[in-house]
């Protein structure tokens, strides 16, 4: 796939993990950090919810995707390129933002890891209490 072609960028991010996607006009072809997307996201499920955005602006095979994600895990990079594509494909066309915003896809999801509190064992998690 060459850079030179014309693209839509979308920023994505979630928990810890930021995805960069390019959507390049094209046949469908998925890559993740210059590998297959099924090298990469091996569960289906998380494959049909990342690509969600391009099957419900009725999108799906009309653009490459190519994404470069850095940070997290698997779970963070899938939702982090759904809301990619999602922007993506709102700067590719302004009439996807109504379908995409019914669905929540340009919305980022704030769940984050809750920080450890000291004298706790987790985040909330205390020590065992003995009463004697």
């Amino acid at each position: 796939m060459t850079t030179d072609q014309h693209y839509y960028f979308g920023l994505g991010r979630r928990k810890a993990a930021v995805a960069r996607v390019r959507l390049y006009p094209g046949t469908g072809a998925v890559v993740v950090n210059g590998k297959p997307l099924e090298e990469v996201i091996t569960r289906e499920s998380q494959r049909m919810d990342m690509l969600r955005p391009l099957v419900i602006t009725e999108m799906d095979g009309r653009f490459n995707i190519q994404a470069k994600v850095v940070g997290g895990g698997l779970s963070g990079w899938a939702g982090a390129m759904r809301h990619g594509i999602a922007r993506a494909l709102l700067a590719a066309d302004e009439s996807n933002r109504r379908p995409l915003r019914a669905h929540g896809l340009l919305t980022r999801d704030p769940r984050v890891k809750e920080r450890k509190k000291p004298g706790l064992k987790r985040a909330r998690k205390a020590p065992q209490f003995t009463k004697r």
